[in-house]
């Protein structure tokens, strides 16, 4: 099986072409074993790329766990890059599928390569049903979250996939953001807290300005990642429904920036940053 490793900020994925070739027989397993960062080939999951009926490619995403998410946005760009630049459709705006539906996508073109993405992430989901989460309100905004022994004020956006973000000024008790250790002690518990059905990707959040934020991850099913790109357009919108930040955002992560708004002309997130291909390589058993 040939595939391409990828990534967008350091949000890596190993990719294949299943346009041109047949896809896996066992995707959830292979995500597992070609994940694995000492025995695979390293990854923070699995990403087929598919045909489609609807748009120029379907996109299929797996997490390091082998569960399947609905939606990734580094994943996302990544996946129009290569669509681009591997002649599968060779067009400045492309229409990807998605578990979340069909995303627009347009393409900064040098060399005849796409270098940065600009991706409509579409509406926000604010109902909390919808999320999911029990959590009360639509959305749940600033409402406690218990996380023995702490309790965090969290506001929960789905941008296809759930998200929990958590603002380093709405609590006190919180330790410095640039300790890493902050999440890996509450990140898990928050991924699986049981107020989330369907599990969650955590987010720490200090906001330098209305422009301008940090944050960092816990991806459900993956665990610490270099960025998220769902998860920084639902930081963008938390910032709006909180008053920390304007609709334009910067969001550094540690992998990279990335470039945020949350437009008020069609309630749409965009998101644009990188895209970047790594080598390409053979795996014996698909």
């Amino acid at each position: 099986m040939r595939f391409t490793k990828m990534h967008g900020i350091g949000n890596d994925y190993v990719y294949v072409d299943c346009v041109r070739q047949k896809p896996p027989s066992d995707p959830t397993a292979l995500a597992v074993a070609v994940s694995d960062r000492h025995y695979g080939i390293g990854a923070d999951g699995l990403i087929l790329i598919c045909p489609s009926e609807r748009a120029d490619a379907r996109m299929r995403m797996f997490n390091a766990d082998g569960s399947e998410s609905e939606m990734c946005g580094n994943g996302l760009r990544c996946v129009a890059k290569f669509v681009h630049d591997h002649g599968i459709a060779t067009k400045p705006k492309l229409a990807i599928e998605t578990g979340r539906g069909v995303l627009t996508v347009e393409l900064e073109i040098k060399g005849g390569k796409a270098e940065r993405v600009r991706v409509n992430m579409g509406e926000p989901i604010l109902e909390s049903a919808k999320i999911p989460t029990t959590l009360p309100g639509d959305p749940p905004v600033n409402v406690s979250l218990l996380v023995p022994p702490t309790a965090f004020r969290v506001t929960c956006v789905s941008m296809g996939n759930p998200h929990a973000v958590i603002f380093e000024q709405a609590n006190e008790n919180l330790l410095a953001l640039e300790d890493r250790d902050l999440v890996v002690e509450f990140g898990p518990a928050i991924e699986n807290n049981r107020v989330f059905p369907r599990r969650i990707n955590a987010h720490f959040v200090k906001v330098h300005s209305p422009n301008e934020v940090t944050m960092r991850t816990w991806e459900r099913g993956s665990g610490i990642t270099l960025a998220c790109g769902t998860g920084a357009c639902a930081v963008c919108v938390a910032g709006v429904l909180t008053g920390r930040t304007g609709r334009k955002l910067i969001a550094h992560l540690p992998g990279g920036d990335l470039e945020l708004e949350w437009s008020e002309a069609d309630n749409c997130v965009y998101m644009t940053g990188p895209a970047t291909e790594v080598f390409t390589g053979e795996w014996p058993s698909a």
